[in-house]
């Protein structure tokens, strides 16, 4: 799996950095792409990729600010014309996502030659789609936020060649049945797979977090992941200045790594005081400090391979 980073900055644009937004790729398990936010311009810094709009298949909105939204109607218009065309697209947001698109598309008279699926989130999503798990829950940032939690599947064990062999199967296409099934058939008796291939093998965990000031659900959503994406608005000085704003400082993000027991962070929507050389400087002092959990503050068009 991958993620790629389209926008890193936080509220406004830079020279620099673009607002927010970020590509998960579901290679291996899945030829798809979801989308996590679509600040303004998304559909311009996808040109500059491979990623092909016709893959993506969901969009995950954390919260209603412009900065996570304003490319919403640009990129699922080009969509229609980029590979889209009659390919089913899901929508996934706060109450609101629907009525801000459809209006969109309405007033500006733009015409989608694919249907939308919205799921509106309350409080709290639970959600399957092709063996992923997909949960969300509230943050804490003044108006409806979402940190998303998506756990991959498992993989299923390599095949005990030798066990099968013994009961007088040889390699070939009845290798799949075993590999694909929780049971199979052979010279008139059934057998259990499991018993004739490895532990099976969990998939990562990925949280990625709307904008949020420290809270309880945090912990929940990140527990023991893999990566997590998290902002944090405010990489220097007080951290009251970021809290106040319904924001993250990133003493905030360090102490949340500790407590869910986060294996690496990838921390963006920082402020568009910084520059791409400041952030730099910022990122050698705090992994200078032993105390500093593994972490990348990331900038746009940065991929993460895990």
């Amino acid at each position: 799996m991958e993620i790629t980073f389209f926008g890193t900055s936080a509220g406004l644009p830079t020279k620099e950095r673009n607002t927010q937004a970020i590509a998960l790729n579901l290679e291996p398990y899945s030829n798809s792409i979801w989308l996590f936010d679509v600040g303004e311009a998304t559909q311009h810094q996808i040109l500059h990729h491979s990623i092909k709009l016709g893959k993506v298949d969901h969009i995950f909105i954390t919260h209603m600010h412009g900065d996570h939204i304003f490319g919403l109607p640009g990129l699922l218009t080009s969509r229609s014309f980029q590979g889209g065309e009659g390919k089913p697209l899901t929508v996934v947001g706060p109450k609101g996502i629907k009525a801000f698109i459809e209006t969109t598309l309405q007033l500006s008279e733009s015409k989608l030659n694919y249907p939308i699926t919205y799921i509106e989130i309350e409080d709290h999503l639970s959600y399957q789609n092709n063996g992923f798990n997909v949960e969300a829950h509230m943050l804490k940032h003044g108006i409806p936020s979402f940190g998303y939690r998506i756990e991959a599947p498992y993989t299923s064990g390599k095949i005990d060649v030798a066990a099968l062999k013994e009961i007088g199967l040889e390699p070939g296409p009845k290798y799949q049945e075993v590999k694909n099934n929780e049971t199979f058939e052979y010279n008139g008796q059934i057998y259990t797979s499991k018993d004739f291939k490895g532990e099976a093998t969990k998939g990562p965990v990925i949280a990625i977090f709307g904008d949020t000031m420290p809270c309880n659900n945090e912990a929940v959503i990140a527990d023991k992941a893999n990566v997590m994406v998290h902002e944090s608005t405010y990489i220097e000085g007080d951290k009251s200045l970021a809290n106040n704003y319904h924001h993250s400082h990133i003493e905030d993000v360090f102490d949340l790594i500790e407590t869910a027991q986060v294996e690496y962070s990838l921390i963006t929507h920082l402020s568009n005081r910084y520059t791409l050389d400041e952030i730099e400087d910022i990122s050698l002092a705090l992994k200078s400090k032993p105390s500093t959990p593994p972490f990348t503050f990331v900038k746009d068009f940065d991929s993460w391979t895990f």
